[in-house]
C-alpha cells in the first residue's frame, strides 16, 4: 500500500483522516490497493470522517441523506444532522469579496455593516447590513477560495465514483451518475444567484393558496440589484428558530393577542405552527412540484409578529405533473396497506437495474405495511414508512430517481419538526381535510375553465378525426391492404440466435452426411477411385466438423 507521502496532498491529507478513522476500505481504495465490496463504517464514524474532510465532503453527507434508498435509515439519520465545523472568515477578507461584487461602492449601498458574522457555513457566511433606504438585509457572502477547493475535490470525488464504480455496488447504484449529480448541486449552490431565483419562484408559489392564509408564511424578498453570483442580499427578517420560540400551550384559548397589521397572530400555539408548516409543504409537494428540500429546525423561523419564514433556498426538489400524480397515490396506498398498488406505482416511478422479481416484491411491500396495521394513525411515522418502501424497492432492483430521496428527506424533516411543536401531530390526520380539494385539483387543474375548454377542444378535433379514420380502416379491411407493423424489443437479438442455431444444425447435417457416405464407400469393394473419394469425404467432415466446433466455443454457449 502506497503511504500518504506518495499520494497528491490532497489524496495524502485523505488517507491521512482514514488512518486515523479506520476506514480500510477507501484506505485501500485511495492507495490504489486490492479492494472487495465496500463496507460501510458505523453510522457515526461515517458522519465524523466526512467531517474532517472538510466542507465538500461534508455537502456530499448531506446529498446522500437524501437518498434513502442508498443508504439504510441509521446513516440517513445520522447524515441528517451534518453540519460543518468551519469559523468564520476574517472580516477583511470577506470586505475584499463584497468590494469586488458590488456595483457601487460599499458606502453607495449600505449604511451600516456588522463586521460579525450571523451565521457561517462551508460555502458563505452571513453578515447583517442596513441599506441606505434604511432597510435591514442579511448578506450572504461566498467563502474566498471556496471554488477552487469544491473544484479539487469534486475532481477527486469522481475518480473515486470510476475505481467504486467496477464493483457490484457500483454498477448496481450507478456512482457514477450520483457523483455527477452531486457535482452538478455543489456547483450550483456556488451560484448565490440560482439560490436566489430559488427564492423567488417559492416566494411566489407561496403568495397564493386555498389550504393556508398566504400572510402567515414569509420568504425573504431578493435584492436583486445588489445580488451576484457570490453575494446574495435579501430581506432580513427578525426571529428565532422554530423549535426555540416561546409557543403558547395547545390548549390556550384566552388571552390571545389580536392579529396585528400582517393578519397575524403574534401569539399562536405549536399545534397551529405544526398544521400551517404542513399545509404550506403539501402545497410545494403536491400542488406546485417545487418544494423546499431541506426543512430542518434553522431554517424555520418564528417572527415576532407570528408569521413563520423558510430560509436558505440553496437545497430545492422539483417533481413533474406525473410524479406528483403517482406520489399522491403511492402515500394513499401505504396509508391504506395496498401491497399490490403499492407494487405497481413503484414501477411507474423507478427503472429496473435487473429483472424483477413482482412476487417478491409485493410480498416485501405486504410484510412491511402489516407491521403499520394494527398501529393508530397517531402512531404511524409516515416518513419512516415512505423511506422504507424506498429500501425495499431498492433491495428488488429498483433505481428511483434522485427527486424522489429529496421528496423522502424533505418530508421527514418536516414531519420530524412538526412533532417537536406538536408531538400527537399524524400527517394522515393533516392531508384528510384536503382530499377532495386535491382530487380536484388531480381532475381539472388549478384553472378550471382552460381544462374544460381545452377538453372541449380535444373532443371536438376527436369527433372530426374520428369519422374519417375508421372510414380509412375499413376502407383497408375491405381490400385485405391492412398491415400491422410490430415492433418487438430485441426480436433481432432473438432472430439472430435462430439464425445460428438454424446454421450450425445444417453444417452438423452435412457432417453426418459426409462421414455417412465416406463409410459407405469404404465398406464397398475398393479401388483406388473409390479410396480416394472416402478419404476425401472423411477430411471434408473433419474440416467442416472442426470449424463447427470453434464457432461454438467462441461464441461461449457451450454450455
Amino acid at each position: 500500500m502506497l503511504s500518504p507521502a506518495k499520494l497528491g496532498s490532497r489524496e495524502g491529507e485523505i488517507v491521512e483522516v482514514l488512518l486515523r478513522r479506520g476506514w480500510d476500505y477507501m484506505r485501500r481504495l485511495l492507495s490504489g490497493g486490492k479492494t472487495d465490496e465496500p463496507n460501510l463504517p458505523p453510522p457515526a464514524v461515517f458522519r465524523n470522517i466526512l467531517t474532517d474532510l472538510g466542507p465538500v465532503f461534508v455537502k456530499l453527507g448531506q446529498l446522500l441523506s437524501t437518498r434513502p434508498d442508498l443508504l439504510p435509515p441509521v446513516y440517513i439519520e445520522a447524515l441528517s444532522s451534518l453540519q460543518s465545523q468551519v469559523p468564520p472568515v476574517e472580516w477583511g477578507e470577506i470586505e475584499t469579496v463584497i468590494r469586488q461584487q458590488l456595483p457601487v461602492s460599499l458606502d453607495e449601498a449600505f449604511a451600516d455593516i456588522s463586521r460579525d458574522a450571523i451565521a457561517a457555513g462551508s460555502i458563505g457566511q452571513t453578515h447583517k447590513a442596513t441599506l441606505k433606504d434604511g432597510r435591514a438585509v442579511a448578506l450572504k457572502v461566498q467563502r474566498p477560495g471556496i471554488a477552487s477547493i469544491v473544484a479539487q475535490d469534486i475532481a477527486l470525488i469522481k475518480n473515486l465514483a470510476q475505481l467504486v464504480a467496477k464493483t457490484n455496488f457500483g454498477q448496481s447504484f450507478d456512482i457514477v451518475a450520483l457523483a455527477d449529480e452531486f457535482g452538478s448541486a455543489l456547483q450550483a449552490e456556488l451560484n448565490f444567484t440560482q439560490e436566489a431565483r430559488y427564492t423567488d419562484q417559492l416566494r411566489q408559489n407561496l403568495s397564493k393558496s386555498r389550504w393556508f392564509d398566504p400572510k402567515q408564511v414569509m420568504v425573504p424578498e431578493i435584492v436583486w440589484p445588489l445580488t451576484t453570483p457570490k453575494l446574495l442580499v435579501m430581506e432580513w427578517l427578525d426571529g428565532q428558530p422554530l423549535l426555540t420560540a416561546d409557543f403558547q400551550p395547545a390548549n390556550t384559548q384566552t388571552n390571545r393577542m389580536k392579529p396585528n397589521q400582517n393578519g397575524s397572530d403574534a401569539t399562536r400555539t405549536g399545534k397551529e405552527i405544526a398544521t400551517l408548516l404542513i399545509r404550506v409543504f403539501l402545497q410545494q409537494f403536491l400542488i406546485d412540484g417545487f418544494f423546499h428540500a431541506d426543512p430542518h429546525p434553522g431554517n424555520l423561523f418564528y417572527l415576532n409578529d407570528g408569521r413563520v419564514a423558510i430560509l436558505d433556498c440553496g437545497m430545492m426538489g422539483h417533481l413533474d405533473t406525473r410524479t406528483r400524480s403517482v406520489l399522491t397515490e403511492l402515500i394513499l396506498a401505504i396509508v391504506s396497506s395496498d401491497a399490490q398498488r403499492c407494487t405497481q406505482l413503484s414501477l411507474q416511478l423507478t427503472e429496473p437495474m435487473q429483472p424483477v422479481d413482482l412476487v417478491r416484491l409485493e410480498k416485501d411491500y405486504d410484510r412491511l405495511l402489516r407491521r403499520y396495521s394494527n398501529l393508530s394513525l397517531s402512531q404511524i411515522d409516515a416518513s419512516q414508512a415512505f423511506q422504507e418502501i424506498l429500501q425495499a424497492g431498492t433491495r428488488n432492483h429498483l433505481r428511483w430517481p434522485g427527486n424522489i430521496g429529496l421528496f423522502a428527506k424533505s418530508l421527514a424533516n418536516l414531519e420530524g419538526s412538526g412533532r417537536q411543536l406538536n408531538p400527537s401531530l399524524n400527517i394522515e390526520d393533516e392531508i384528510e381535510p384536503l382530499v377532495a380539494d386535491l382530487f380536484q385539483y388531480e381532475l381539472i387543474g388549478d384553472r378550471p375553465l382552460q381544462a374544460v375548454l381545452r377538453t372541449v377542444l380535444e373532443f371536438k378535433n376527436l369527433s372530426l378525426a374520428s369519422p374519417r379514420q375508421f372510414s380509412f380502416l375499413l376502407n383497408r379491411l375491405s381490400t385485405e391492404s391492412l398491415k400491422l407493423n410490430l415492433s418487438i424489443k430485441e426480436i433481432d437479438l432473438l432472430r439472430r440466435s435462430i439464425d445460428d442455431a438454424a446454421n450450425r444444425r445444417t453444417v452438423g447435417t452435412v457432417v453426418s452426411a459426409l462421414i455417412i457416405g465416406a463409410a459407405i464407400i469404404s465398406t464397398a469393394k475398393q479401388t483406388a477411385q473409390l479410396h480416394l473419394l472416402s478419404n476425401i469425404l472423411f477430411a471434408a467432415a473433419s474440416l467442416f466438423g472442426v470449424w463447427l466446433m470453434v464457432s461454438i466455443l467462441r461464441s461461449g454457449r457451450l454450455k
